[in-house]
């Protein structure tokens, strides 16, 4: 049990996502997180007035699965895979995020000074997170996919889109997180 509760070095889970695509592409299937939300719309019907999502969504059942599995896979890990050690963080970034106010891990996947209920007491943390979650969501759809989808599937699929989607994704981060991120707090 220990084994599998502690973090896995990366070689052991980049083979098993390695294998998982290479399973993938030898079925002739593209994984991607970001394109159930398309199904998940198409199955309501709403393809009828709105030509982007009438489109077959029973071909993407396998898929939908996918998003089942993670969703109980994230709760069984956090529920009882969950070591409550701390994350081991750079000390370099342990000072950054005590700068910003934020509050250190403590055993927890996310600080409470963006993901606490107390955000809810919070106009200003309201507004990131909304404004966040729409450029993410416009993004990936604007990018015809999220982060796992392109730098995990495009990738390993030789998608030169992807490649340039993944550089755009890691710039944009190291803008946020050295630029835009001390401006806001």
């Amino acid at each position: 049990m220990e084994f599998i509760s502690q973090t896995w070095h990366w070689s052991i889970s980049g083979f098993i996502i390695g294998m998982v695509m290479l399973f993938l592409i030898y079925f002739g299937k593209v994984f991607g997180m970001s394109s159930n939300l398309r199904s998940l719309c198409a199955m309501t019907g709403i393809g009828t007035k709105i030509p982007f999502f009438n489109w077959d969504w029973k071909s993407q059942r396998w898929n939908l699965i996918v998003v089942i599995g993670a969703m109980i896979g994230g709760y069984v890990a956090n529920t009882f895979l969950h070591s409550t050690e701390n994350v081991q963080l750079n000390p370099e970034t342990l000072k950054k995020l005590s700068k910003f106010k934020i509050d250190l891990p403590n055993g927890k996947l996310l600080p409470d000074f963006m993901f606490g209920n107390q955000i809810f007491h919070s106009p200003k943390m309201i507004l990131f997170l909304t404004i966040g979650g729409l450029l993410i969501g416009f993004g990936s759809r604007y990018a015809g996919g999220c982060t796992s989808g392109h730098a995990i599937s495009g990738l390993s699929n030789f998608q030169s889109p992807s490649l340039k989607a993944v550089i755009g994704f890691f710039i944009g981060g190291l803008i946020m997180a050295h630029f835009i991120f001390p401006l806001l707090f």
